[in-house]
This record gives structure tokens, C-alpha cells and sequence, in this order.
């Protein structure tokens, strides 16, 4: 699939759009909940690659995750995390505070990168952590000021998880590529899937989901998941790194507007502030430094 400049930034727009649905499609579950909706959207997500992996790749690409290095296994764990965590925490906590929290991702990813395989970090992106960090600190020190629940609380700890593995997975990409093993994002998506369904099988159990439930749930393992996960490898082949992250900021904005227009979630002063911070210290930090690149 070949793009302009465009037709990718349109592309990436619904990306984020699909993504977003995932807080929006949980508010309106019938019976399903924590490890069972985890299982379910990991399970389709991965039937889902199953069937648009060889059409996009071929079905070599079978043979080339059997055998495949310890880097793209290592992804595909990071991954599990991610999948797991993320519908976990959106059980736990409101969609606003979800979205914000894994916001923090790119800055949690250059502190990690930095540590572990020495990657500068430049003054810019100091500022727009320590700047991060102060939005994250207020939208939490107001919750828990006002007495949100402890499992609001530990939703907010267990959606950190998210940007956390997800900074794991970016260091170990760039650990394979160092040693002349590239890893192919989307095969690992699919490890990923396949090791949260089979982790999280055993604690969904009894199943209480009803018809209702699986469906939403498989529209968000196709819709949500598999096919934007597709999408956003094509739009990297002509998207800069910047440009991606600017565009992937989408997905908060829409993400709380759906559930504050589907589901009737209402974002606390608080989060709304908090998230203002953040997303103006990564807005600020990519602009810099796409400034100083060109």
C-alpha cells in the first residue's frame, strides 16, 4: 500500500479514531469485566491477525515469528503487558484518566532509553518531563484530595503500566536493531496477543459475558486493535517520527470525548487540567525538536 503525505496524515487521523473507541465500546458491557474483557479483546484481536497478516505479508510471515529471535518475543511480552493492562485499567478507572496517564509514554520511554542503552536526552525534553510530571502530579493530588476510591487510584497505577512497557518495547526494538535483528511491529503485536489471552485465561474465568459483550468485544479486537495496529505500520513508511507522535495525541482527545459524548463520562476539572500539561509538554517537545532536526 502506497501513500502520499496526505491520504497518511488522513490515515493516522482514523488510526486514532479507532483507537480511541476502547474507553466508549467498556461503558457499554453488559456483564463482562476486568481479566474477561481483557481475554476476549486479546482473543479476537489475535484471530484478527491471523486472517490480515498473511494478507498483507504473505504466509511466510508464520514461519518468520517461529523463527524469529528472543528480540521479538521479548516485544511480544511488552506487548501482553499492554494489552492486559490498558482494559484492566479502563475497568478500574475513568476513560479520562486511562488516556492521560499513558500519555506520559514518550517521556517514560526517553528516561529508559537513556538509562539502558544511553540515548541524550536534550534540555527541551527535561523541561517537557518535568513539566509532564507536574500535570500528572496535579490531576492525581486532586483526586486523591477530593477521596477518589482506592480502585480509581489503582486503575491510575495499573494504566502506568501501559507507558512503561511500552518503553520497554521501544528500547528493545532498538536493542535488536543494533545487533542487525530488525523486528517487524505487527508479528509482534500478534505474540503479544496470543500470550495475554493465554495469561489472562485462567483468571476470566467464569465467563459471564453476554452475546452483547463479545460482540463489542470483538469489534474492539478487529476495529480497535488489529487493523489500526496495520494501518500505523503503513503510515510510518511515510510519516516522520514526529509527525506520528504528534497525530497518536489524537487518540486522548478523542478517546474522552467519545466517552464523555457515548457514555456520559464527564472528565474531572482535575484531569482535564492535568492533561493540558501534558499534552502542551509533548506538543511543545516534538515541535522543538522537529524545529532543530530541519
Amino acid at each position: 500500500m502506497k501513500l502520499t503525505h496526505s491520504r497518511a496524515v488522513l490515515l493516522m487521523i482514523a488510526i486514532t479514531l479507532m483507537w480511541s473507541i476502547a474507553g466508549v465500546v467498556t461503558r457499554h458491557l453488559e456483564s463482562a469485566r476486568s481479566f474477561e474483557v481483557t481475554f476476549w479483546r486479546s482473543f479476537f484481536t489475535l484471530l484478527s491477525l491471523l486472517v490480515l497478516l498473511p494478507l498483507f505479508q504473505g504466509r511466510a510471515v508464520f514461519s518468520r515469528i517461529r523463527h524469529a529471535g528472543r528480540f521479538l518475543w521479548l516485544s511480544g511480552v511488552c506487548w501482553s503487558i499492554m494489552f492486559t493492562a490498558f482494559m484492566l485499567a479502563l475497568t478500574m478507572t475513568s476513560v479520562a484518566n486511562v488516556l492521560v496517564t499513558m500519555a506520559v509514554g514518550p517521556f517514560i520511554t526517553a528516561l529508559v532509553a537513556r538509562v539502558f542503552i544511553g540515548h541524550r536526552i536534550p534540555p527541551r525534553t527535561w523541561v517537557a518531563i518535568a513539566v509532564a510530571g507536574v500535570g500528572i502530579a496535579w490531576m492525581h493530588g486532586s483526586q486523591v484530595s477530593l477521596g477518589a476510591s482506592a480502585g480509581q487510584l489503582a486503575g491510575t497505577l495499573v494504566a502506568l503500566l501501559v507507558p512503561m512497557a511500552a518503553a520497554v518495547n521501544w528500547t528493545v526494538v532498538q536493542r535488536s536493531q543494533a545487533h542487525g535483528e530488525k523486528i517487524d511491529l505487527v508479528p509482534a503485536v500478534l505474540v503479544g496477543a496470543a500470550i495475554s489471552s493465554l495469561l489472562t485465561l485462567p483468571l476470566a474465568f467464569p465467563f459471564v459475558a453476554t452475546p452483547h459483550d463479545i460482540g463489542l468485544l470483538a469489534l474492539l479486537g478487529l476495529v480497535q486493535l488489529a487493523i489500526p495496529c496495520v494501518l500505523s505500520v503503513v503510515c510510518a513508511r511515510v510519516l516522520k517520527a514526529p509527525e506520528m507522535a504528534l497525530l497518536a495525541l489524537l487518540e486522548i482527545i478523542f478517546g474522552i470525548l467519545l466517552a464523555w459524548a457515548g457514555a456520559g463520562e464527564v472528565p474531572a476539572a482535575s484531569v482535564l487540567t492535568g492533561g493540558l500539561l501534558v499534552i502542551g509538554a509533548l506538543v511543545a517537545n516534538e515541535l522543538m525538536g522537529w524545529r532543530q532536526r530541519a
